[in-house]
């Protein structure tokens, strides 16, 4: 498979590196969203031939969401898109009298938001200690107060560093304690292997915009037989877990993006690392010193985050994004919040290393002459922050 976009950007146009936040939708899933917006238009649960011609569609969608994921059909319940996904899973779980919940420092504002409304109401939030690579320390996982533990949500790739966890320690665990245990899979799913049956979770969430599908639709794995409080009320769909009518024609376009991504998955993701790696070593070599923030063995093949000590990240994103070099701090759920990344902090990261942090994510969008350019460009951004107006050239 050759990874391109519309043209690579070796003339001056713009290269886009902020795949994590989102990525554009594949043509085939713009043709399949267009096709069953004019043909499978009706509500699906109407009763006549053209409710039931949408009907097909849907679960169709579903049961092939669910193969590709490891799941039964009847486990796959339709959102809006990941952060409500988290929210039903994290609200529906915390129904009960308030006790505690695990989680990471770092985990994405779809869990912490969700989480700290919780404390609010009497919740204590236990953190999880990840070392200086963003890994759980499994050696604390006995130490936890699992008498109290009522729900532990992990993200399972990290949306800014990339680094991915080993959760089967931890997914025993809560099999053992009976403690309920949910994954945001949301910057998982479609870029490494995800089955959520063997992932041993309870609950896994999931976005379709961020594997080339289409905004506004992503997913609840909920394991067969588990039952969530009510998240919200007025209707009787998705098994009464998730009202309002159901939206045909963007679930079959999530089912398209996933189908498409696991068809020519280890060479997609073969060319990813590719290019994630020559990003990394041309801007090692044209704008030392940096720090490398996360795991180099266990992370997601797209996502390089990266420090440059002595400038502010901040000055950096506007720089670069003035030169044509689309990129981000960390979380755009997070943006425009003037504290540190969490998730550095958390790695022990010292102040000159999470202030000047950029985070670089790929798609298969990307083109391999793209990555030069950018190496070229983003020198030239952090030498003229650090006042030096001749960057180095990468060999």
């Amino acid at each position: 498979m050759e990874i391109s976009g519309d043209t690579a950007a070796t003339d001056g146009g713009r290269i886009y590196l902020d795949a994590n936040a989102t990525t554009r939708p594949f043509p085939e899933v713009i043709e399949t969203v267009a096709h069953h917006l004019r043909m499978s238009y009706a509500n699906p649960g109407s009763r006549h031939a053209e409710g039931r011609r949408a009907r097909r569609v849907l679960e169709e969608s579903r049961e092939k969401i669910a193969d590709l994921l490891g799941a039964a059909p009847a486990e796959v319940i339709f959102t809006g898109g990941g952060t409500e996904a988290s929210n039903m899973a994290i609200f529906g779980f915390a129904s009960c009298v308030p006790e505690t919940i695990a989680l990471t420092a770092g985990e994405h504002p779809a869990t912490i938001e969700t989480c700290r409304a919780l404390a609010l109401r009497g919740w204590k939030l236990q953190n999880l200690d990840v070392d200086a690579d963003g890994r759980l320390m499994a050696d604390q996982f006995t130490e936890l107060p699992w008498d109290n533990l009522k729900l532990v949500s992990l993200i399972l790739a990290h949306n800014e560093t990339g680094v991915i966890q080993d959760v089967a320690p931890l997914a025993e665990l809560c099999r053992q304690r009976g403690v309920p245990l949910h994954l945001d899979a949301v910057q998982a799913v479609g870029k490494i292997p995800v089955s959520f049956h063997e992932l041993g979770a309870t609950a896994l969430s999931l976005g379709a915009h961020k594997f080339h599908g289409p905004r506004g639709i992503g997913a609840l794995l909920l394991r067969d037989g588990v039952r969530l409080a009510p998240f919200q009320f007025g209707g009787h769909q998705e098994a009464g877990r998730r009202p309002g009518t159901e939206l045909v024609a963007l679930a079959a376009g999530m089912a398209r993006a996933l189908e498409l991504c696991c068809a020519d998955f280890e060479v997609r993701t073969a060319k990813l690392r590719t290019l994630r790696d020559r990003l990394e070593a041309g801007l090692r070599e044209t704008c030392s010193p940096v720090v490398i923030n996360g795991s180099i063995e266990h992370r997601l093949p797209n996502t390089l985050n990266i420090s440059f000590p002595g400038i502010d990240g901040e000055a950096a994103l506007v720089a670069l994004d003035l030169d044509g070099i689309a990129c981000s701090l960390g979380s755009t759920c997070a943006s425009g919040s003037a504290e540190p990344a969490p998730v550095l902090v958390a790695m022990g990261r010292d102040e000159s290393v999470y202030r000047s942090a950029v985070r670089f994510s790929l798609s298969s969008d990307n083109h391999p002459d793209e990555i030069p350019e950018a190496v070229r460009r983003i020198a030239r951004v952090i030498a003229r922050l650090r006042g030096n107006p001749n960057p180095p050239e990468a060999s």
